[in-house]
């Protein structure tokens, strides 16, 4: 099948770079909604069959234009939430989330975020989300899910990923392209970058090696 992956749109919490994780989290703020309209219509050539979101509200609405487009079910799975930030929930202090992310990049999935989850319990988790969609049979699928959590779950799964994105982050709305499933494994088709927005804060997060 065709996974594309994509992080939600823009967040008042992206712009402030809050560890804002935790649901239902922030709606789109206006820019937010004028990217999700964008991304349906930069999928247009896709053949989706299914849009598949977290439960966060931002996940959903960024889903939202997608599933009007091309008339096909959504469905939110809570196995597709963002790495959460535990004791620094709603913090402007990433050291110690992104200290985590680094070294369950580098292979130590023991790490665990203060009081959040360890590297191998959110790969167990994320890779249970894509599994669920995976069974749903569609040739394509959409997935929104959150920035950190897609470039952890994409870079473990297809490690040139972390290559491809560089030191560039992931900005809102960024689509991640890989053909393949969850036993066979997964090959890297290509990484849809829209512009970056200078407001986005959070946009660097999710950068383990």
């Amino acid at each position: 099948m065709r996974l594309l992956l994509a992080r939600h749109a823009r967040t008042a919490s992206n712009v402030a770079a809050l560890l804002d994780t935790a649901p239902p989290g922030p709606e789109l703020d206006l820019v937010g909604r004028a990217q999700a309209a964008a991304l349906a219509e930069r999928l247009a050539g896709q053949r989706i069959g299914g849009v598949y979101t977290s439960d966060l509200v931002r996940a959903v609405q960024t889903g939202a234009p997608a599933v009007r487009a091309f008339e096909v079910p959504a469905a939110e799975l809570s196995q597709l939430r963002e790495i959460g930030a535990g004791e620094d929930e709603m913090s402007a202090d990433l050291q110690r989330y992104l200290t985590a992310l680094r070294s369950w990049g580098e292979g130590d999935h023991r790490v665990r975020i203060p009081g959040g989850e360890d590297g191998a319990e959110f790969l167990e988790r994320f890779g249970d989300g894509i599994r669920a969609v995976a069974e749903a049979g569609h040739e394509a699928a959409l997935v929104i899910s959150h920035g950190a959590a897609i470039r952890t779950w994409a870079g473990f799964a297809m490690p040139q990923v972390h290559v491809a994105l560089g030191a560039r982050g992931m900005p809102n709305t960024t689509v991640i392209v890989a053909d393949g499933d969850p036993d066979s494994g997964w090959t890297l088709r290509g990484i849809d970058l829209p512009a970056p927005d200078p407001d986005d804060g959070f946009a660097a997060l999710g950068r383990p090696r």
